[in-house]
């Protein structure tokens, strides 16, 4: 039976691992990290948990959601007593925008609270912007215009253009339309006003109002395929940094990792599928041309921080955040990008759930900035500076422990060598024993399902000995779309 090496226990790297396991394939997966679930995984610090993003169990790909079940099931309380588990919750999507110093519904709805805060000068000017964006289209050569095209300009201004450049590092002018058309295919006015007009059970995605989530944040059910792979005869070697990825004649042959105690061990295996960021993969590989190698050298990633604080519930000045899963931070005053309140993804995540508040503040930066420099106390600091600037938190308010997680590349960005992505793809498409999966794998913005997607895809192909590897890089580039991101 060949052996297999698959690079990176994120979700695509698992997934790929356990469908492989089951068909008796020999495989070993390396992991950098020293727990698996990548960007999925749930970070535990004294009792309480967090989920690095914020992961809804959603997919409209049926064997995605069959798979999620068979580790985790939906809970039943008929079924399932209270102390069970291993299962998923149903949980309602709440999510807004804080903008002008007033929350908005996100996905934007037509709530007379929604309106009132606007004021009716505001719904004017949205509705005659929008009526110039549906007369005179503007040519889709950027991200801004994408967004101007669907919305207007009033709301791209509202709700879209500070938050994406706090993502990207960089004005929507300046992106690629791409990463609309992926992102938010689904929302547009119409959509919103059908639905409100006329509600149905077939909503586009954007608008879906409730997920599974499992009991224990995403990690639980990441931590469950492990065990199964392992269970199965799988390997799954952790702390193992990849680095050298030795080629010949278009044939991936073996690769070189530091182990989790700083010796360099070498690997080789029949097959490779790699969900490690493609510039890193095309860096490490021999005999790369240099025409490539710049292709990859000129990759953009956007890095992330997330800072975990636990306050009292009653220190809050704003008690209508307990509601929320996730607030958007549409502010030109503040970095904070968007706040996760982990009691409303579970309850479960919290140690001490009835006395106080557990929320995950993120920011966006690249990796060696200023921001994320800062030492845990400073960013402790300047995060709460900024709570209590949008008035979310008194100056006074007393935090009673606080973590902070640091994630490189988390956010494969649309600029840089983007454009030129195509021609990288058809070189490493021509290694006929290795295929590419998952988010930085694949250097698109995918979210959990369609990562796994593009592993499905992947075992397909090496089991039926296809050569042509369009369908594995295909997974969400078609037009109707799967999950709408709240990362946006």
């Amino acid at each position: 039976m060949e052996k297999i090496i698959i690079i990176g226990a994120g979700p695509a790297g698992l997934t790929a691992a356990y469908e492989l396991s089951k068909l008796k394939y020999k495989v070993t997966v390396l992991e950098e990290e020293n727990q698996v679930g990548g960007l999925s995984k749930t970070v535990s610090y004294h009792g309480n948990r967090m989920d690095l993003g914020g992961h809804r169990f959603f997919s409209k790909n049926k064997k995605v959601n069959r798979w999620w079940q068979s580790f985790l099931p939906l809970e039943n309380k008929e079924n399932h007593p209270e102390n069970t588990d291993n299962v998923m919750l149903i949980q309602n999507r709440v999510s807004r925008i804080y903008y002008n110093k007033h929350f908005f519904d996100y996905p934007i709805s037509l709530k007379m609270k929604t309106l009132r805060a606007m004021g009716w000068k505001k719904i004017i000017k949205i509705g005659c912007s929008y009526l110039k964006s549906v007369v005179h289209k503007l040519p889709e050569n950027s991200l801004e215009n994408f967004y101007i095209n669907r919305f207007g300009k009033e709301l791209y201004q509202m709700f879209f253009e500070d938050y994406t450049e706090k993502l990207w590092g960089k004005h929507p002018r300046e992106l690629s339309a791409d990463w609309g058309e992926q992102r938010v295919k689904g929302l547009s006015v119409l959509a919103v006003l059908k639905n409100f007009i006329i509600p149905s059970k077939e909503k586009e995605t954007s608008l879906i109002d409730s997920f599974w989530y499992p009991k224990y944040g995403p990690g639980q059910l990441w931590e469950k395929v492990e065990a199964s792979i392992l269970e199965m005869g799988g390997n799954i070697i952790k702390g193992a940094k990849v680095s050298d990825i030795f080629q010949e004649h278009n044939q991936i042959k073996s690769v070189t990792y530091k182990d989790c105690k700083g010796e360099m061990q070498k690997i080789k295996g029949d097959i490779f599928l790699s969900s490690m960021p493609l510039k890193d993969l095309v860096y490490g590989m021999n005999q790369v041309p240099k025409g490539i190698q710049k292709i990859a050298h000129g990759l953009v990633y956007r890095d992330f921080v997330t800072i975990g604080i636990c306050l009292s519930k009653w220190q809050l000045s704003n008690q209508s955040l307990i509601p929320d899963c996730w607030m958007y931070i549409q502010d030109k005053g503040v970095k904070l990008g968007r706040i996760q309140v982990f009691y409303n993804w579970s309850p479960y995540l919290i140690k001490d759930a009835k006395h106080k508040l557990w929320i995950g503040l993120e920011y966006f930066c690249d990796e060696g900035d200023a921001f994320w420099n800062l030492t845990e106390d400073e960013c402790l600091k300047f995060a709460m500076k900024e709570l209590h600037k949008i008035g979310i938190v008194s100056k006074n308010s007393r935090v009673l422990d606080y973590h902070r997680e640091k994630v490189k590349k988390a956010y494969p960005s649309y600029v840089g060598t983007y454009n030129q992505l195509p021609r990288l793809i058809h070189y490493i498409n021509r290694r006929e024993n290795l295929y590419c999966i998952g988010r930085n794998g694949q250097h698109r913005y995918n979210n959990m399902d369609h990562s796994m997607m593009t592993a499905f895809e992947a075992v397909d192909n090496l089991t039926g000995k296809k050569k042509d590897k369009t369908s594995i890089w295909s997974v969400n580039t078609e037009r109707e779309y799967l999950e709408e991101s709240h990362e946006r």
